[in-house]
């Protein structure tokens, strides 16, 4: 009797999820199979996909976007976007070698009132956005047109050059380089780990943290349990324009000019960076590591398809092809845990 009210028990208790089914639910899932799958595809037809040189000179230009992409995981966990990150990081180190190079100030005063300037311009589109209740859509996208004609005003539509900083400490700091065995790393790399481990501590380990995601998710309840959404969206925005304008100063300085039309497109390529590892479009749910995979797809895609054949002009194919094939499993994974499945 006692063992039929065993297994009486048993069979009414709910089976718990398996862990391959809690691995496929997890938004991470889908891009790290992508990112995979690409690897040995790309290996597997050209073997110097994985080249220490290819590897290295990849990397370069990714940690870039990706510095941009970290923080507009962050603001569109919240349900919002930026459109003029693009801008600001074309703008911010115009204004930095502007001041430089006429010897107003020194480099790292220069530096340091550039990234104020870009702070600036996100505290103008957070208060638009919060206090005047205006879309975020169309508050940065007039930033956007306005950033990108003061950087062409400010230098006459001509690259400001770059090359006498010298062996500047700022300028080795933010975009030194040493080697590992055969890998050239740059610092670079280094900000953008150490940033992408703060940012994901930031998000899901803290009350600020839990405070973007119910702002994104619910803000109507959020803010009856206390959540200051406009102060967290405020902050927010400043922090996206910030981690623009830092990564187009270390792109000006890798390249030795900064272009008032650089960063072009660029807020298009972060947001599809983004909604590829897993954030949420609509808001309250990001992953920064998501984010992570999603960078690294775009940016060896793009090396990818160069060096197996295919003409460069095709890659937006590519990822309007990715953007729609991830949107699809996230649906569908999103669906299967709402239905319990």
């Amino acid at each position: 009797m006692a063992d039929e009210n065993i297994t009486a028990s048993k069979a009414e208790a709910p089976e718990s999820p398996g862990m391959v089914k809690l691995l496929i639910a997890m938004p991470e899932f889908g891009p790290l199979i992508l990112l995979l799958v690409m690897l040995v595809v790309f290996t597997s037809i050209n073997p110097a996909f994985m080249s220490l040189t290819n590897i290295s000179n990849a990397l370069t230009f990714t940690v870039e976007l990706g510095l941009i992409a970290l923080a507009m995981t962050l603001l569109m966990t919240s349900g919002e976007f930026d459109l003029s990150v693009g801008s600001v990081f074309g703008f911010t180190p115009v204004v930095m070698w502007t001041l430089f190079n006429t010897g107003t100030m020194p480099l790292f005063p220069a530096f340091v009132l550039a990234i104020l300037v870009a702070l600036g311009i996100g505290m103008f589109s957070g208060i638009f956005v919060t206090r005047l209740n205006i879309p975020s859509f169309l508050v940065t996208l007039g930033m956007l047109l306005v950033v990108r004609g003061s950087a062409l005003w400010l230098t006459s539509g001509f690259p400001q050059r770059t090359w006498n900083a010298g062996e500047q400490w700022l300028a080795e700091l933010l975009v030194g380089d040493f080697y590992l065995g055969g890998l050239r790393i740059y610092m670079s790399l280094i900000w953008f780990i150490l940033i992408a481990v703060i940012f994901h501590l930031l998000l899901n380990k803290s009350r600020f943290g839990n405070w973007i995601q119910a702002t994104g998710g619910n803000a109507g309840a959020a803010r009856n349990r206390g959540v200051p959404i406009k102060r967290v969206k405020l902050i927010l925005f400043m922090l996206c324009s910030a981690m623009a304008g830092l990564a187009g100063v270390i792109s000006s300085i890798r390249v030795s000019a900064a272009n008032p039309n650089s960063g072009m497109g660029y807020e298009l390529e972060v947001i599809a960076m983004v909604v590829i590892g897993g954030t949420v479009l609509t808001g309250g749910r990001g992953t920064i590591i998501g984010t992570v995979l999603g960078v690294l797809i775009l940016r060896l895609m793009r090396n990818g398809i160069v060096l197996i054949g295919v003409p460069g002009l095709a890659y937006n194919i590519f990822i309007g092809a990715i953007i729609l094939g991830m949107m699809a499993l996230h649906a569908a994974l999103e669906r299967r845990h709402n239905e319990g499945v």
